[in-house]
């Protein structure tokens, strides 16, 4: 372990640069790649000024400004969310899920098209893209079980959960939806329904009002 002391922290910042841009670049949320390779590019902009390297230094401080242009066109851009009510058995959704079906096993593992069950279902449009897929089962008594709340990796930045949860949850209410529940498996679906004010009850199960 002699070369770990060996190491001294000025070498440590040009390897933590490296390990944060690489980790930017396995990011499949355009968002995410641009705040995580951000900081990359800082610490190497920094450790290359720091040791003299200025082509590294300026070349990284470019970087920089770019992520952050583009974040503030990301987080400034207007953008217009709607939802499109679809039949369960529709083609197009069940081509959707069986192209996506391996990123949503990830969330939703044990989650099956099924349309008998499925009886409302939507599409997530984002600037008139398919940006997500959100489908449910009422029980008759003014709940509703969600079955899958997918968005793809894209789209990923919790826009279209407030979304969901903000417009859609009004045109449930309409329908005589009072309550939403699910079942997080994953834990990233466990942080998202928290993110959107979901409570965990002692069964495991998360509840919202809406």
């Amino acid at each position: 372990m002699e070369w770990i002391t060996s190491i001294s922290a000025l070498e440590w910042i040009g390897y933590a640069a490296s390990v944060v841009v690489a980790v930017s670049l396995a990011l499949s949320s355009v968002v995410k790649f641009r705040v995580v390779n951000l900081i990359g590019a800082a610490l190497f902009s920094a450790y290359g000024f720091i040791i003299g390297a200025y082509p590294v230094g300026v070349m990284n401080g470019f970087i920089v400004l770019v992520d952050l242009y583009y974040l503030a066109q990301i987080f400034g851009r207007k953008e217009v969310f709607e939802v499109l009510e679809i039949q369960p058995d529709s083609r197009f959704l069940k081509r959707f899920l069986d192209f996506h079906r391996q990123d949503i096993q990830r969330f939703f593992p044990d989650y099956h098209f099924d349309p008998a069950n499925d009886s409302l279902t939507f599409f997530v449009l984002r600037n008139m893209e398919v940006a997500g897929v959100f489908a449910g089962s009422p029980d008759g008594k003014g709940g509703l079980k969600v079955s899958i709340d997918y968005v793809i990796p894209r789209f990923r930045d919790f826009k279209n959960g407030r979304f969901v949860y903000g417009h859609l949850g009004k045109q449930l209410t309409k329908a005589g939806i009072k309550t939403i529940q699910a079942i997080p498996i994953a834990p990233t679906h466990e942080r998202y329904l928290r993110r959107m004010g979901f409570k965990a009850q002692s069964d495991g199960v998360y509840f919202k009002w809406l």
